[in-house]
């Protein structure tokens, strides 16, 4: 089953971004980032549109520490929840966190350019494997995106 992750990974998220340029996808998640931040107010706090973006900032920090691997910081093999914002946050807390965290990880995005990380850098993701920088920005897009179309109208 792994290894069917491991195959829907390559053409999920390597495929669709192997021609892209680091930088254009920085500039692909600072544009989501804005598109997310205006559906906050049209769908209002609640408690699942909480729940749902505790979620996507949690998978996003996750997401952010496994990229400075490539940066020369080691690998802890650990899952999303411990980078998950406390459930008890506000709505407005946790729209200035997400804000934040995307910010970050468009300077990130934007340090590998930068250090012009190479294809032949991967680095492991729990459920689809190996990664490069391209797969792992293109995830954090297109996850965000996909988990905001959850929440609700409160």
């Amino acid at each position: 089953m792994q290894r069917f992750w491991e195959i829907g990974g390559k053409l999920l998220l390597e495929r669709p971004v192997r021609a892209k340029m680091l930088i254009e996808l920085a500039e692909k998640l600072e544009a989501s980032g804005r598109k997310i931040e205006s559906h906050f107010a049209k769908v209002g706090d609640s408690e699942w549109n909480r729940r749902v973006l505790t979620h996507i900032i949690g998978i996003e920090r996750w997401g952010q520490r496994r990229l400075r691997v490539m940066q020369g910081e080691s690998l802890i093999k650990d899952e999303y929840n411990g980078y998950r914002p406390a459930r008890d946050a506000s709505w407005a807390q946790l729209q200035a966190v997400f804000q934040t965290t995307r910010g970050e990880t468009i300077v990130l995005a934007k340090a590998l350019s930068q250090a012009n990380v190479s294809d032949a850098v991967r680095v492991l993701h729990n459920q689809y494997g190996e990664l490069t920088a391209r797969g792992w920005l293109h995830y954090l897009d297109i996850h965000a995106l996909g988990e905001s179309k959850k929440m609700r109208k409160g």
